[in-house]
């Protein structure tokens, strides 16, 4: 991807997949000082994240509001941790 706004590639990480471990991960690098950036298959579970961040202590944490917009977030060289909930195959 080549994004114009510059702006927007400010996130060090990002973590798609928002399931328990997965908010908590992102939390737990948000509250070590990494900006992160969250995405997830339901905007609900992003928007629970990013709340969850600011009542955690206003943490450096963005929500997206999809794969282009979580891409377009993440610094260069993007660096992204995908989790993927475990199941029946």
């Amino acid at each position: 991807f080549k994004y114009k706004d510059k702006t927007k590639m400010s996130c060090d990480i990002g973590l798609w997949g928002l399931a328990v471990m997965g908010q908590n991960f992102a939390l737990n690098m948000a509250s070590h000082g990494f900006k992160v950036c969250v995405g997830n298959r339901s905007p609900a579970k992003v928007t629970t994240t990013v709340e969850r961040a600011k009542v955690e202590g206003d943490l450096p944490l963005v929500g997206s509001t999809g794969v282009e917009d979580f891409c377009a977030q993440l610094s260069t060289p993007r660096k992204i941790v995908i989790l993927v909930q475990a199941g029946k195959p």
